[in-house]
Order: structure tokens, then C-alpha cells, then sequence
């Protein structure tokens, strides 16, 4: 099955990336420079220099799978916060796919009914 949701975990990778790279490549780039394991369920984001190119790398039971995407126009841009790399909530990622900036944002806390 061919599906990411906000149930998954995804993890920005900092550095541009060559897109040249494929399966091996960017499990040798999360093995080796993050020490994590590709295979452990995190969806593992990748930009290329000029941010018009990204790849997401997921396990799924039975292999791996590659989602790329190419902007014909504008650049991709991640979160402030993880302009270096690190942990990216699933809106953010939407958001940043479909070419959405936020700045200084900050998600409401929702009001919850006390019993």
C-alpha cells in the first residue's frame, strides 16, 4: 500500500542531497550521518540544493518506498525550525509539498471540555 499519513513520523535530512541518489543512497545518508535506521518506520525527507526537488524515503513491510516530487516553478521551504534538519510534523510537510509558507506560526491549543 502506497500511503503516508499524519500517523507516521518524518525526520528532515539538513544537508542538500544529490538526486541521483536512490534506495541504497539515502539509507547509506540516514545510516551514516544520522545514525538512525532506515528501516524503522520514519518517513526520512530529502531536499536537493535548489529546494525544486524533494524525496521521501519509507519501510513498508516488504521493502522501500520512494515518493519525488518535482516543482516546475518556485522552491520548496521547510519549517524555521527545521531549516537545519530534525523532526517535521506531517502539516508542516503538507504544507511545505504544496508550497505553503509559514513563518512564526503557532497552532492554537484546543479547548477541551473538563468533566
Amino acid at each position: 500500500m502506497f500511503s503516508l499519513g499524519s500517523t507516521h513520523s518524518y525526520y528532515l535530512y539538513g544537508s542538500p542531497v544529490d538526486m541521483r541518489k536512490s534506495f541504497d543512497g539515502l539509507c547509506g545518508l540516514v545510516r551514516n550521518h544520522l545514525d538512525k535506521d532506515p528501516s524503522s518506520g520514519v518517513v526520512y525527507v530529502f531536499l536537493n540544493r535548489g529546494r525544486n526537488l524533494i524525496k521521501l524515503l519509507h519501510w513498508e513491510q516488504g521493502g522501500y518506498v520512494q515518493y519525488y516530487k518535482r516543482l516546475e516553478q518556485g522552491t520548496f521551504t521547510p519549517p524555521e525550525k527545521t531549516q537545519t534538519g530534525g523532526p517535521i510534523r506531517w502539516p508542516e510537510l503538507v504544507m511545505m509539498a504544496e508550497g505553503i509558507l509559514l513563518q512564526g506560526y503557532k497552532q492554537k491549543k484546543r479547548y477541551q471540555n473538563r468533566v
